[in-house]
């Protein structure tokens, strides 16, 4: 898991803040007690969601979006805050002692109808019973070992899923997922979803970054032909960026991260469980 972007961002960070009054303000919260670097500029805060935490009925969690100006460039950073307006306090994080477990892990927000749109879906049909998302990195290892099969799996039932497929490349971890994730935009784009998914079986060193030899081992390996023009198209770079960002708004963490009728799913495999038996 990555250490939060606030973190970094803060020059300071105080774990458990007190309200100075019962009500509770995001945004005066993040510029006046979470930023306070004063090299950060906050341009705006995003409610996502607010949600009860299931551990006490007094704290609740605010999941928002953070537009920042870090020198001289605007980001979105996602964020969670835990709020306890009884008690006047705010928290970064929360533990439960009963359960040993950190409160609000696997928090993310619902999606909305905007996320399933038919540039995304490469499997199943768009009135099936359920609706799938997927965000992921062809050269991710625990993606290559559930997102064919999830796919595999919606072409077989394409009454029952209904797949929406998200590029997510890691880049700092996987340099070579620039190109590939390009090269299966390019494909996805032409139609040809059953190639972009060969591209989690390419055989080349997650360091690659050479366009040339990650194009030459695609034509080796599948016998299927992306030139450096296709992959530099204005098009296919904005499509990864609006997925990118899509992410971000979802508070992606890691890949691959599935979604099944909206909610988060942090198992990744529970949409086995909807297969008629």
């Amino acid at each position: 898991m990555m250490m939060s972007l606030t973190l970094k961002l803060s020059t300071a960070l105080v774990a458990t803040t007190l309200l100075a009054n019962a009500e509770f303000n995001l945004e005066e919260y993040v510029k006046k007690d979470l930023i306070k670097n004063p090299q950060i500029k906050v341009n705006g805060v995003e409610l996502l969601e607010k949600r009860d935490t299931n551990a006490s009925k007094d704290w609740k969690a605010y999941m928002f979006l953070m537009n920042l100006k870090v020198k001289g460039k605007d980001s979105n950073y996602p964020e969670t805050v835990f709020v306890n307006e009884k008690a006047g306090l705010v928290s970064m994080s929360l533990y439960d002692l009963k359960s040993h477990k950190q409160v609000g892990k696997n928090f993310r927000p619902a999606i909305g109808e905007d996320y399933y749109n038919d540039a995304h879906l490469i499997a199943g049909i768009k009135d099936a019973k359920h609706k799938l998302v997927v965000f992921s990195d062809p050269m991710c290892p625990f993606c290559q070992q559930n997102v064919p099969t999830i796919y595999k799996t919606v072409k077989e039932n394409p009454d029952t899923f209904a797949l929406y497929y998200y590029h997510m490349p890691l880049l700092r971890i996987h340099p070579v997922s620039d190109v590939l994730t390009r090269a299966m935009e390019v494909l996805q784009k032409q139609g040809k979803f059953d190639e972009a998914i060969k591209m989690y079986a390419l055989n080349i060193p997650i360091s690659e970054k050479v366009p040339k030899k990650i194009l030459a081992a695609i034509k080796k390996q599948f016998n299927i032909d992306i030139s450096q023009e296709q992959i530099d198209a204005p098009d296919i770079k904005e499509a990864i960026k609006n997925d990118t960002d899509k992410a971000t708004r979802v508070m992606l963490k890691g890949t691959p991260t599935v979604y099944i009728d909206g909610k988060y799913d942090p198992e990744v495999t529970s949409y086995k469980k909807l297969l008629k038996k």
